[in-house]
């Protein structure tokens, strides 16, 4: 039964995606309005929440939400699933996404992807990548946007410590913001694959870190943050729940 409820969602993904083909070719004839292409994102993304909702029984809860500021901010989160990718999109509406460039070859999706929240970087190409995502993000603050980072690189096993990569550091010594760490708990119910489960995805949002601490102190300290989080889902994990890379 699992397997057909995930066909039935799959299937739904495509013909939700492909009717974005006709906004496609509109906005492109248009010359590609920014605000209008994030608005149809995050409808995709929408529609693909309602997918799983419908076709898996796996809906989502916020905690903590009031630790957002209102200013812009960074967004530090763990990545167990695709689900978290789609999520933001929503969640924190206006929200510029780091993301790796894989994302693009995605059809009708990469295309809205290059030109809406995200900022696409190409992993293999280090130092390049590394100035990319500081200018986009010091773009995307000077026009009033968060941004949001997944800063372990790849999806990971809930039972994994969480371990950054030393980009974050960078951005949150450049940036000057308060830092937001985000625990999600995804990878209980999506872990990749053609595999999803029932449930209700947790996405807990912890109090900020001040921006002008020593880069090494930050980044302990907002590792640590998000892992005693997950501890609170770790221990009833069910076998195999784990992320795919």
């Amino acid at each position: 039964m699992a397997r057909v409820r995930f066909f039935l969602f799959a299937s739904y993904w495509m013909g939700w995606t492909a009717l974005f083909l006709a906004p496609l070719a509109i906005f492109a004839l248009a010359g590609a309005p920014t605000r209008p292409i994030r608005a149809a994102t995050r409808l995709w993304a929408r529609g693909i929440l309602f997918g799983l909702r419908r076709f898996i029984g796996l809906d989502f809860v916020e905690e903590g939400r009031e630790h957002i500021p209102a200013a812009p901010c960074l967004i530090v989160a763990n990545h167990q699933s695709a689900w978290e990718t789609l999520a933001f999109l929503v969640l924190v509406p206006d929200v510029a996404i780091i993301a790796k460039r894989e994302l693009l070859a995605i059809p009708v999706v990469g295309w809205f992807l290059r030109r809406s929240p995200m900022i696409v970087i190409d992993r293999a190409n280090g130092t390049q990548a590394l100035r990319t995502m500081i200018d986009g993000c010091q773009e995307a603050v000077a026009a009033g946007r968060s941004v949001l980072i997944f800063p372990e690189g790849t999806r990971g096993e809930i039972a994994d410590p969480v371990r950054f990569k030393r980009g974050v550091e960078i951005l949150y010594s450049r940036l000057g913001l308060p830092v937001v760490p985000v625990a999600v708990n995804s990878g209980l119910f999506w872990p990749g694959g053609a595999t999803a489960r029932p449930g209700t995805v947790v996405v807990s949002y912890l109090a900020a870190i001040a921006p002008g601490q020593p880069s090494a102190e930050f980044l302990r300290g907002t590792e640590k943050a998000i892992d005693r989080e997950l501890d609170r889902w770790r221990t009833a994990a069910p076998a195999g729940a784990t992320a795919g890379i």
